[in-house]
């Protein structure tokens, strides 16, 4: 067989010459590949002068290749592209009990962590991966099987979407704050006290004004309180006795339960939105991940409304959520 060393150029040059070809540039190429604009320069001139004839015109500041470059360019392309493919196909992948799920800090913190001694139990075989985003991430690009959404399927319509919670908003605050403001007589009265703010920056988030509207409260325009970018920060505020919180039912049902917060009110905003299980509709789910999507949607049976009985109501007893709410 012939000496493929002897016979084939530098690969680093050729993986220089594919980037400065496809991008037009050497500085765009060594920002790609972690090089300076001089290294991919200096790659590309080894490679030319290991072919023999110039690859690339240099403009002031952009490249442009050659009529042999472009020949070359469209089969180092190709190549590269099939060992890329090879080398993926062979790569050690994470072992089936592995189940990665795609969720939000504030899921991962409050929904999924008291349900983790619960889901060990359950799912004793079965290796969750949680993999935070402050957006929601492209589940195919990502090789991610398992992701939540809250919104409406027309959004995602390349996922197979299953709903497991409906997006229910309360008020709430904890004892020590109801103790020392007092307990409001009605939504309106809410724009009198400390209110904890969330500004979302990627994910629509229903807002106080949503809330107080849904409530029949007019004037809502310049609502006060402080605010903060990250849903645990917020309820946090709330368990320390700081401000009186937005509550999604289904992230403080378990704070309500022990009695850390109350529900200061006896308004629940329904948004119409729901939350989802969902994953790629292109690609089978594996058996585990089944397993998990399907113990995610078990649990919506275990709460219900009885954690947010009406302030001085005693909610009845709770069979199925075990574990103590996480704290950040």
């Amino acid at each position: 067989m012939t000496n493929l060393r002897r016979l084939l150029p530098s690969f680093r040059g050729l993986v220089a010459f594919e980037a400065a070809g496809r991008l037009g540039s050497f500085t765009r190429a060594g920002q790609e590949l972690a090089m300076t604009q001089s290294a991919v320069s200096y790659a590309i001139k080894g490679l030319e002068e290991e072919i023999g004839q110039p690859l690339f015109e240099r403009g002031h500041r952009e490249v442009s290749l050659t009529i042999a470059g472009e020949r070359l360019h469209a089969e180092v392309s190709r190549s590269l592209g099939q060992l890329a493919d090879g080398i993926s196909a062979v790569r050690t992948r994470p072992s089936d009990d592995v189940v990665t799920l795609s969720v939000s800090t504030a899921f991962a913190t409050l929904w999924i962590a008291p349900r983790l001694q619960m889901m060990r139990t359950d799912l004793p075989d079965v290796e969750l991966r949680l993999h935070t985003a402050d957006r929601d991430l492209d589940l195919v690009a990502e090789d991610i099987p398992l992701g939540i959404r809250g919104g409406r399927p027309r959004n995602w319509p390349n996922y197979a979407c299953d709903a497991f919670e409906v997006e229910e908003l309360v008020a709430v605050a904890s004892p020590a704050y109801l103790e020392k403001h007092g307990r409001p007589d009605h939504p309106r009265d809410l724009l009198h006290h400390h209110l904890a703010h969330l500004d979302e920056p990627y994910r629509y988030a229903a807002t106080w004004k949503d809330w107080l509207r849904s409530a029949g409260v007019s004037g809502t325009n310049h609502v006060r309180g402080t605010r903060a970018n990250e849903y645990v920060a917020v309820l946090q505020m709330a368990l320390d006795g700081d401000a009186v919180a937005l509550g999604w039912r289904h992230l403080v049902e378990e704070f309500i339960r022990n009695g850390r917060l109350c529900k200061v009110t006896d308004h629940t905003f329904r948004t119409g939105n729901r939350y989802y299980v969902v994953h790629p509709k292109n690609k089978q789910l594996a058996q585990n991940c089944q397993r998990v999507r399907d113990w995610i949607l078990n649990q919506d049976n275990a709460v219900e409304d009885a954690v947010l009985a009406a302030p001085g109501k005693k909610p009845r007893k709770l069979n199925t959520v075990r574990g103590s709410a996480a704290e950040s």
